[in-house]
């Protein structure tokens, strides 16, 4: 990542005027705001001051000894840079999230050693460029892809690799379709034939061979015929390969696209809704098969006839004197491709909206549909029906004005590329009546123009076609050449876990510029049980997500056993876990195919084994079908401690190492929960469990408590010494003690 960016002259010349000539610039990196207003700014650190240029000019400096404590600040829309200047907190500029927000962080930092006299090993990022050179968008995340800027040739190149395999099957219904086209320039020969000697002969039966005649006439005629079924013929031929091939690129291409979300970070999923992936699985699949499949044997095919019946043409009006004809063809293809090219990016913007506006109908859809129990329990359904029939409603509008807009502008280039078509009617039948042209040569090279002009006619369609294409493939390139930001390294460790974990001075943030976890360390023996305490958005949940590595730490590290967690493979490390989280999913399916989830395999007494260690096995009994109910969509059968349950017999019927425990029993009665405990607390033995829990009660027996506040560790201890201390975990406990005794108290 550029950090050190050039200054223009004016910047340069205003920094040299104020005594920066003779220091050397250790970071200069943009800012965009000024108070209200948008300006061309640079922040310029050296070794002794800070400098502020704005529009050319310098508008403050600082001296760095003067200085500590320097921050970065994300606010609405914007970040800001902060600093302490002689022990007041100042603003030193602002910067856009999306642009600045990852460099300022490294400046901060930066800022913090160089005013406390260290400037050797300053940080720097090797972290690639987040956007596009050209103009200067910000990337799709994860990837070099600009939406603005894409590769058509790449985009291209991509495809072709993609279709490994399957090439022959994509070949096939291009051959068929170039044959079949090729065989509709032999059939106007044979009319010419049949016009000029049968039709319009003179006195045909009072010649003398007579018979051979007839023979060569319908000789002629069925050729003509045979010519016209074995053009069916391959069309139908071309449509059943077609169909198969669609098929197995549909196939192949839903089935890749799949596998890499799959392989994605957890980040860069959560950041994607499931109607967006199920729209790009689905929909622009869709666009992709289509053009693969049915459009390029089309584009080919007519290519290939425009190649051929271009030289027939040519051929034909040369031979007869009339290089003419052959010019009227051609004469209206500029006015055509010039005002094609012209309208291109307008035509790719509104695709791109139209498109855009597909996505929001989708996301609104299935954000509706997963919450309806929610708008239901609010009586919100009309207000739902309202936002999809808005969403509909400008998809539709869209779509329309696309439609008017194209279904206007290339019929008119239609009508001026069949303007060729008119002017070789008129000048061929002034040569007819000239005597200078035969009948069927006339029909001949009509049938020629009529042929070409097809390809030509695909001039104002081909740019339509393509831009949707290009619109919807890049959309799946987006997933495709995204980067998990979560990645095994080339030859991954495969080891058995005996439960020892140890958290280095591990530091992370969901967004760079703004820390959950700071310096956070643990040492965890096999076997033992960790309690994880503290104030809502301490840290709690992303400590257990570090450690199961759906994330990575941006500073210290991970280890099991003495391995570093990116040593070890993703499968092979979470294997070993069982995982209980606040959120419960279930799958469609039986509860049995729920519990089995994390042991395909696992017997019927395995199942059960792990439903009786839940308390799961009675409720599970008294259910219509027992093991083999039918939980439903999200498991909404069942109660939620009943799918807790549930949940946790998941977990541990494969007899994970390291079990998690993220709110496991917080969906439970008090008496349930008790049950649960106990059956957790037998399960711990040569177990490592990380437990976090609300009702601090449940974690009594914990072997330590790992106090977190503001993503830093505050207290680590037993329940007993903690009390002692009397600190922040004192206060959790008293607070819940007297939340306690007066809900009590009201009861009585």
């Amino acid at each position: 990542m550029k950090l050190l960016y050039d200054l223009g002259q004016a910047e340069r010349a205003a920094l040299d005027a104020a005594g920066g000539k003779d220091e050397e610039i250790l970071y200069c990196i943009p800012f965009e705001y000024e108070g209200d207003r948008m300006v061309q700014g640079f922040m310029v650190l050296t070794a002794s001051h800070l400098y502020k240029l704005c529009n050319g000019a310098l508008t403050n400096v600082w001296e760095m000894r003067r200085m500590s404590e320097f921050s970065v600040e994300l606010l609405y829309g914007c970040g800001a840079f902060m600093a302490k200047l002689d022990g007041d907190s100042v603003q030193l500029c602002r910067f856009s999230n999306g642009t600045c927000a990852t460099r300022y962080t490294i400046l901060a930092h930066a800022c913090d050693m160089v005013a406390a006299g260290r400037t050797t090993n300053l940080p720097t990022s090797d972290e690639p460029e987040r956007y596009c050179p050209k103009c200067g968008r910000p990337f799709i995340r994860n990837t070099h892809i600009c939406p603005f800027c894409q590769d058509k040739k790449k985009i291209y190149t991509t495809l072709w690799r993609m279709t490994k395999g399957m090439r022959l099957w994509i070949m096939a219904p291009l051959l068929t379709a170039a044959i079949a086209l090729c065989l509709t320039f032999i059939a106007p020969f044979f009319q010419e034939i049949l016009i000029n000697d049968y039709i319009l002969a003179e006195n045909p039966l009072s010649m003398d061979n007579w018979q051979d005649w007839i023979l060569m006439f319908l000789l002629v005629s069925g050729a003509i015929v045979s010519i016209d079924v074995l053009h069916r013929v391959l069309n139908i031929v071309q449509s059943r390969i077609s169909a198969v091939t669609g098929a197995r690129f549909t196939r192949m291409l839903r089935t890749l696209l799949f596998e890499k979300i799959q392989m994605l970070s957890m980040s860069s999923v959560q950041k994607k809704s499931t109607g967006d992936l199920m729209g790009r699985i689905n929909n622009d699949v869709n666009v992709v098969q289509n053009f693969v499949v049915h459009l390029l044997p089309t584009y080919f095919a007519q290519f290939v006839s425009f190649i051929v019946g271009f030289i027939l043409i040519v051929t034909m009006s040369f031979s007869m004197g009339v290089p003419m004809l052959a010019l009227y063809i051609f004469l209206p293809l500029p006015i055509v491709v010039f005002a094609i090219w012209k309208f291109r990016d307008k035509m790719k913007l509104r695709n791109r909206r139209a498109w855009m506006l597909g996505r929001r109908t989708n996301l609104t859809l299935q954000d509706t549909l997963s919450g309806i129990r929610v708008v239901k329990t609010y009586g919100r359904e009309q207000s739902a029906i309202d936002t999809f029939a808005d969403c509909t409603e400008k998809q539709s509008r869209q779509n329309l004005s696309n439609a008017r807009l194209f279904d206007l502008v290339f019929p008119v280039l239609g009508f001026i590329m069949r303007l060729g078509s008119y002017l070789i009617l008129w000048h061929g039948n002034l040569l007819l009546f000239h005597g200078t042209m035969g009948v069927g040569t006339l029909n001949r090279f009509n049938a020629y123009t009529n042929i070409i002009y097809a390809p030509l006619m695909q001039i104002t369609t081909i740019p339509r076609n393509i831009s949707e294409f290009m619109t919807s493939f890049g959309k799946i390139m987006e997933i495709m050449e995204e980067e998990p930001e979560i990645a095994d390294v080339n030859m991954p460790q495969h080891v058995t876990l005996s439960g020892a974990v140890s958290v280095k001075n591990v530091t992370f943030g969901y967004e760079s510029a703004t820390p959950v976890l700071k310096n956070v360390s643990l040492d965890v023996k096999p076997g033992e049980m960790i309690g994880i305490v503290g104030h809502s958005g301490c840290g709690k949940s992303t400590l257990i997500n570090l450690i199961m590595r759906l994330y990575d730490p941006a500073e210290g590290c991970i280890e099991f056993d003495g391995i570093n967690a990116k040593e070890i493979g993703q499968a092979s490390l979470r294997s070993q876990m069982g995982v209980v989280l606040q959120e419960t999913h279930l799958f469609s399916g039986t509860v049995r195919d729920n519990i089995r989830y994390a042991k395909p395999h696992a017997t019927n007494a395995e199942v059960i084994a792990a439903a009786r260690a839940a308390n799961a096995h009675d409720f599970i009994m008294s259910l219509p079908q027992g093991y083999n109910t039918v939980v439903g969509e999200k498991g909404y059968s069942l109660s939620g401690g009943e799918r807790q349950r549930v949940a946790i017999a998941r977990a541990l019927i494969h007899n994970p190492k390291i079990l998690i425990l993220d709110e496991a029993t917080a969906a439970l009665d008090t008496e349930t929960e008790k049950l649960i405990q106990d059956a957790i607390d037998g399960m711990t033995e040569n177990r490592t469990v990380f437990a976090i829990a609300h009702r601090l009660s449940t974690l009594r027996n914990a072997d330590r408590l790992l106090v977190l506040d503001h993503g830093e560790v505050a207290e680590c201890g037993t329940h007993a010494e903690l009390l002692e201390q009397k600190g922040i975990y004192y206060k959790l406990v008293m607070a819940q003690a007297r939340a306690a005794l007066e809900k009590t108290g009201g009861m009585m």
